[in-house]
């Protein structure tokens, strides 16, 4: 085993079998887990679930938040799979994607059942 595949992964043992956690997966899940956990970002998600699809404008009059700070807590977002964008004329709509957060879910399940 290479010197670089040590350093990227380890092991952790709990009791019955080991669990082989890689850096590179565990800093992705750490992002989007960033991404979702932050409480703004939360209240755009639950925004979404309540109305499907929104544009910008809609989200921040309804957070009160300026256009500014809610646009780049969208791309956040964006960036990790979170929402979907779909453009329509010169607005874009927000929607949530379902599979991904199921994928979340899943992740974060796997690894809180595997507790050491």
């Amino acid at each position: 085993m290479s010197k670089k595949s040590k350093a990227q992964t380890f092991t952790l043992k709990n009791g019955k079998q080991p669990i082989k956690l890689d850096f590179v997966e565990l800093r992705k899940v750490v992002l989007v887990l960033r991404a979702i956990g932050h409480d703004l970002r939360k209240k755009i998600i639950e925004l979404l679930r309540e109305n499907e699809s929104m544009n910008v404008t809609d989200i921040y009059v309804k957070l009160r938040v300026e256009q500014s700070v809610a646009s780049q807590h969208l791309r956040t977002l964006r960036d990790e799979g979170v929402v979907l964008t779909n453009r329509n004329g010169k607005f874009i709509y927000y929607t949530l994607n379902h599979k991904r957060l199921e994928e979340i879910a899943e992740l974060v399940e796997n690894l809180t059942a595997h507790r050491v």
